[in-house]
């Protein structure tokens, strides 16, 4: 076995009736080894077992003077349902023939197949992003975004918004399925079929597989290219910071590209700030199926989106509190891991912690309940669990730790308090160790705090979400849980109607709370008109005294997102 999967062939015989294979039209290209580029239309012409192979190389002219000074190449293909790769080569002479470039290579001592499957399936791990347009062809051409997946020579994987349930309904109607990869490189295949789907209702997505109509050679030397481009890339982002291949050029996003293709970008946020928070929902997303299909914490994503994280608490602390409260297309795993993240960054302002704390702070945040996708996701649809499933459900702290073996970055100390210790309480009550009053720390204090706050006011299966005078209530009630100083910090700090608080006045007027002065009064309010998560639909943004405008807010209206 060699590296990614390949199996080496030294059999004479094997490799003559392989090469015979390539020697059809369109049955081979050539890729220089050194550059990782696309592959080349190439001709195999004629071989001698044991010695040497005639190419022609003339749709491909710029590259002959290369090649003969020795650059190395493969030659790559298909034969018998697998896909083959030459031993690296190099040419050892070129002459025009009749208006033909023909040379003469050394023959490859040994090829390697890669026959896992028919045909291999490249899968994009957690941090590789390829968007996707999925067209009809006929009946005015409507389109919808998505992100791919997986991609085969024969079809591919599409993860889509459930609005493309319609679509999708008309099976019978030919689509087309345009590749947008970061660099701005951009790829449509014109026909394809739909060959399965699943909704996922959780993550308000549906799975789609499709397979490609046969396209003809160039169709198959792209998506050769592009399956191998995505091979080489998950295979950099499974080595991590120890990764020691080159990045493949699609994967390097370019200023110049196109604007940003993909699920998400189907969306409709209620704010922009939302919409820049939902790539940091986004990988927590792919981070929490990563983990359910055996996989680990990715060290160099995590760090990245925690950066991406705290840039946006710098640049409007308010409108970050807010957009948490905007991403209700997302699981409640992802939007409560990061309002946890964000209201804990926000309370701890006032003791100005320093910038590599506060990322360790947010990382673990936004990590801290991950585990629960672990587990049976029926425990956590049960309204009246009973004692034994409550134990269950505790197990999800120790079902995180050994995933996060990889993030060396990550404080030992900030982990423990954040991930490990945010469920205990002061008075032993709490889990996995129960630890008590004295074993407890500043910061596992106050993350319990906002853990329990922010969970209080979202719908569960066993109750509806509390207001936040309710919890507001129930924290300073239970001295013996709960840190009364941080609790005491917690409510001066977000006040009596928080940021992302929905209230209504006397006036009878609905508003979004979006801003609050020095004293906690309400500062900036957007208008809606409906009971509901917020959207792109709200109305008009008011600042300044809104009481003069509005009347008194007369009571909170819950809404559990």
């Amino acid at each position: 076995m060699v590296e990614d999967g390949y199996d080496r062939v030294e059999s004479p015989m094997e490799i003559e009736a392989l090469l015979e294979a390539l020697m059809a039209p369109g049955g081979a290209s050539l890729q220089l080894e050194d550059a990782g580029g696309e592959p080349l239309p190439v001709l195999v012409m004629d071989h001698r077992p044991g010695e040497e192979l005639q190419l022609d190389i003339s749709a491909i002219r710029e590259v002959a003077g290369s090649l003969q000074r020795g650059r190395p190449f493969r030659l790559l293909g298909r034969s018998q349902g697998k896909m083959v790769r030459t031993s690296v080569l190099s040419m050892q002479a070129c002459q025009d023939d009749e208006g033909r470039l023909v040379c003469r290579s050394d023959y490859p001592r040994s090829l390697e197949v890669l026959q896992r499957r028919e045909t291999f399936r490249a899968g994009l791990r957690l941090g590789m992003e390829v968007g996707a347009i999925l067209r009809t062809i006929e009946g005015g051409g409507r389109a919808i975004q998505g992100d791919l997946k997986d991609l085969s020579l024969e079809g591919c994987r599409l993860e889509l918004p459930l609005a493309a349930g319609g679509l999708l309904g008309e099976v019978s109607v030919p689509l087309e399925i345009e590749l947008c990869f970061p660099d701005g490189t951009r790829y449509a295949v014109r026909q394809a079929s739909l060959r399965h789907r699943h909704a996922d209702m959780e993550r308000r997505v549906i799975q789609a597989g499709f397979r490609f109509e046969q396209g003809g050679a160039e169709q198959e030397r792209k998506l050769w290219y592009f399956v191998r481009a995505i091979e080489q890339e998950a295979a950099r982002h499974v080595e991590g910071d120890d990764a020691s291949r080159l990045p493949s050029p699609l994967f390097q996003a370019s200023v110049s590209a196109s604007p940003t293709i993909g699920r998400r970008n189907m969306c409709r946020y209620a704010t922009p700030m939302a919409k820049r928070l939902s790539r940091v929902a986004g990988y927590l997303d792919a981070q929490l199926l990563e983990l359910q299909q055996g996989g680990e914490v990715s060290s160099v994503q995590l760090s990245r989106h925690a950066d991406l994280l705290l840039s946006l608490r710098d640049e409007d602390r308010e409108g970050l509190l807010f957009a948490t409260r905007c991403l209700h297309e997302e699981t409640w795993l992802v939007r409560h891991c990061l309002s946890v993240a964000v209201q804990l960054l926000d309370l701890l302002q006032d003791a100005s912690p320093p910038r590599e704390l506060c990322k360790a702070i947010a990382a673990s945040a936004m990590l801290h309940d991950l585990g629960k996708a672990l587990l049976p996701n029926e425990l956590w649809e049960q309204a009246s669990p009973s004692d034994e499933e409550r134990q269950r459900m505790r197990e999800h702290v120790a079902a995180l730790g050994p995933r996060l073996r990889h993030c060396h970055w990550l404080a030992g100390a900030v982990r423990a308090s954040v991930v490990e210790r945010i469920n205990e309480r002061l008075d032993g009550s709490g889990y996995p160790q129960g630890l008590g009053d004295e074993q407890l720390g500043e910061l596992e204090r106050a993350a319990a705090v906002v853990d329990v706050g922010d969970a209080m006011r979202r719908d569960r299966a066993d109750r509806p979400a509390w207001s936040v005078q309710e919890v507001q209530r129930h924290l300073v009630a239970h001295p013996e849980a709960f840190d009364a100083r941080w609790v005491r910090r917690y409510c001066r700090r977000f006040g009596r109607y928080p940021v992302g608080s929905l209230v209504r006045f006397s006036s009878g007027t609905l508003g979004w709370v979006q801003g609050l002065d020095d004293s906690g009064a309400i500062a900036r309010v957007q208008l809606t008109e409906t009971v509901g998560p917020p959207t792109d639909e709200l109305g008009k943004v008011l600042q300044g005294d809104v009481s003069q405008r509005l009347g008194e807010v007369v009571e909170e209206v819950v809404v559990g997102v």
